[in-house]
């Protein structure tokens, strides 16, 4: 499975071009500005339904233009399925996959997405719901038929949420939450277990990832909960010892949803004190340390989008970084100059100039 093409139409400053991919690595070079990091975006925004790099998608529309629309073509096997969103400053935002409404169930219809751009360095140094919400994705693409959990979750905490706002007003009563204590809990244990083994599975592929981009010493990926709860009753009743607190407070303030995936290299927070080297080290890490695991249980590689990924890497970690792309899958890598790659890289070579791509060619590895 992989993207073999992505046409875009009145997004941000690309103009109205279509661009054929590879399904191995994928070199967009030009100046700063030229439009590499917007085309990344708009592979994403195509396959994923909204940006990667702003809540507000209207934002990517082209200055002057009421609407702007990205598609991606997606190959399985002998079928090509038809990624669209379309973005329009008056009617909001559309996702089809095929003609169709996309539904949560599309994501299975097109490879997971990894993506590294400085923005998205929050994930290392941000608060813990970001890297949650990241563990959740992952184990989402590890297992697909477990997705339901988190889903699970998350509604039962919305409604134990909205009765503990009524409780406080006066308008419920208290035993109410008793329904959604076990509802909570029974979900809850199984998310924790599920993100507790998918850190497991990727702490050795993020270790070997980190030393290889230079991280120093001893680095760790764990999945730390508060609760010490091993069953559903046990986690229900530490919900039940908190009750009268999640009342005063109008939500809950205990569970799954306050848990941490802790990152650490030399026995430290990267998170508190990573340099911002090592904390573009660690994010790579983890994206290489995810698509290995995901190999490895015989899953699809994750289409790989890595903007800028180079600037700060010396060439053998240059080196490095290729061969950890080489084991299949495809990639997605911005460079403001073609030999940022070691030139015996075999890659699909796509210039950008002014938001035009102006070529496409492939190089054989010399």
């Amino acid at each position: 499975m992989f993207v073999e093409s992505v046409r875009v139409l009145d997004f941000r400053n690309l103009a109205a071009c279509e661009v054929a991919l590879a399904p191995g690595l994928n070199l967009l070079w030009g100046t700063n500005g030229a439009g590499k990091t917007n085309l990344l975006e708009a592979t994403y925004m195509a396959l994923a339904g909204r940006s990667c790099r702003t809540r507000d998608d209207r934002e990517t529309i082209a200055f002057g233009k009421s609407l702007g629309r990205t598609e991606a073509g997606v190959r399985d096997g002998e079928r090509t399925r038809e990624f669209l969103c379309s973005i329009s400053r008056a009617d909001g935002r559309r996702h089809l996959v095929d003609g169709t409404a996309a539904g949560p169930a599309s994501a299975d219809l097109r490879p997971a997405l990894a993506v590294f751009m400085p923005d998205r360095l929050a994930l290392i140094k941000g608060p813990p719901a970001g890297r949650r919400t990241h563990l959740d994705g992952f184990c989402a693409a590890l297992w697909p038929a477990r997705a339901e959990t988190r889903r699970r979750y998350s509604q039962a905490l919305a409604q134990r949420n909205a009765l503990l706002g009524r409780i406080r007003s006066g308008l419920a009563v208290a035993t109410g939450l008793d329904a959604w204590d076990h509802e909570l809990s029974l979900a809850g244990i199984r998310l924790a277990a599920d993100r507790a083994e998918a850190a497991a599975r990727l702490e050795p592929h993020f270790e070997q990832a980190a030393v290889a981009l230079g991280l120093p010493g001893e680095t760790t990926i764990r999945y730390r909960p508060r609760s010490s709860a091993a069953t559903a009753d046990e986690l229900a009743a530490e919900l039940a010892e908190r009750r009268d607190a999640d009342i005063a407070r109008g939500y809950t303030g205990w569970g799954p949803h306050h848990d941490e995936l802790a990152l650490e290299a030399a026995g430290r927070s990267l998170r508190r004190y990573g340099s911002q080297g090592q904390q573009r080290a660690a994010l790579l890490a983890l994206l290489f340390a995810e698509r290995r695991t995901l190999l490895d249980d015989g899953r699809p590689a994750p289409l790989m989008l890595l903007d800028d990924v180079t600037s700060e890497l010396d060439a053998e970690h240059r080196r490095l970084l290729v061969e950890h792309l080489a084991g299949g899958g495809q990639a997605l890598v911005t460079a403001t100059e073609p030999d940022h790659l070691p030139a015996a890289v075999e890659r699909n070579e796509i210039a950008i100039r002014d938001g035009r791509p102006l070529a496409a060619t492939a190089e054989a590895a010399a």
